[in-house]
């Protein structure tokens, strides 16, 4: 499989796709880096077991792979000053439901006359583009930065996925090439003088994409995150991992959604649990850490096939349980950040 490569857009239009690279830092072997470099400014930088072997390691150890305060952070606090929130999606585990969440999040908002960014920061996993039916469509640059690309005129989106010639390209990036992509799209994407809600989806884990837009926000600040789950105890083990990152980065949480929680038929009404909560699910999980349970969404093969068409559930089916769930679930989001 051929590796992807991307950095800034060309002059007018990125109409060539992977075929750039974000920028390296003067002094470093960047393509040598190793996947789990606690980074040039960590307290850990050479000392790390991740560091073994790395050709950068002895500059670290000394101190000289830290540069001072990243100057890029005051150049994305100024770019989103005019954004009055910023809403994490996270989850420990994969496929509990993060980025379907976030589209119909960004579609519901959206529907209520709110203006919104949705930004894809799930590198090597970018659905966002398919699920807002959105695949094929590129990226333009102005002169004051990269152009979302627009559902409708107060919902814009920003994806690696439309910087790939194929959905089938696989993006083999370490950290540091990720880390650049993520302030690129926070630093360069023009998203317009205000923004409401900016939603920003996140791929599995508590890694580098997650450490990246912690640091990179940090004087812009992060209103909250919302975490995802499902009941059953494999992906609240996850999430509990989710829930002390979060605590040791300082950015608050929002709450939690229980997705894929029980399916009502369509037809006899009658409620089965396909994930049983052996544990109590994510009302025990909210109950030990002291958090608000925002809501629980039944599985429903019709928000499915919203995703897969690149259309608003809530639009389609408005009246289905998982359709009323969510917006409860958006009602208690907002509601949560007005207090």
């Amino acid at each position: 499989t051929k590796e992807t490569t991307i950095c800034h857009p060309p002059t007018t239009r990125m109409s060539e796709k992977n075929d750039i690279q974000p920028q390296k830092k003067e002094g470093f072997k960047e393509e040598e880096v190793p996947q789990h470099c606690p980074g040039p400014a960590s307290e850990s930088a050479g000392a790390s077991s991740a560091c073994a072997g790395c050709p950068n390691q002895t500059i670290c150890a000394s101190g000289g792979g830290a540069t001072g305060p990243d100057p890029d952070i005051a150049k994305i606090e100024e770019r989103l000053r005019g954004v009055k929130h910023k809403i994490l999606v996270l989850s420990g585990k994969g496929g509990v439901g993060k980025s379907t969440f976030s589209a119909q999040l960004a579609f519901a908002l959206a529907a209520e006359g709110e203006h919104v960014g949705l930004l894809d920061i799930d590198i090597c996993g970018p659905s966002i583009p398919t699920i807002l039916g959105l695949v094929g469509e590129d990226i333009h640059q102005s002169a004051s930065g990269w152009s979302p690309v627009y559902v409708d005129d107060n919902l814009g989106v920003m994806s690696v996925g439309f910087m790939l010639k194929s959905q089938d390209d696989a993006i083999i990036w370490r950290g540091p090439k990720k880390n650049g992509l993520i302030k690129q799209f926070l630093r360069d994407v023009d998203w317009g003088e205000e923004l409401d809600f900016m939603i920003i989806d996140t791929p599995p884990g508590t890694s580098d994409e997650h450490l990246s837009i912690a640091q990179y926000l940090s004087a812009s600040g992060i209103d909250g995150v919302v975490l995802i789950t499902t009941p059953q105890d494999v992906a609240l083990l996850d999430v509990r991992k989710e829930i002390n990152f979060c605590r040791k980065v300082k950015v608050p949480i929002l709450g939690v959604v229980e997705n894929m929680s029980g399916f009502v038929c369509p037809k006899c009404k009658t409620e089965s649990q396909i994930f049983p909560p052996t544990s109590g699910g994510a009302a025990k999980l909210c109950e030990e850490f002291g958090l608000s349970l925002l809501g629980r969404v039944p599985l429903d093969p019709r928000l499915a096939r919203s995703c897969d068409e690149g259309v608003s559930f809530a639009e389609q089916f408005p009246d289905t349980p998982a359709a009323k769930a969510l917006a409860d679930i958006v009602a208690a989001v907002k509601r949560t950040l007005s207090d």
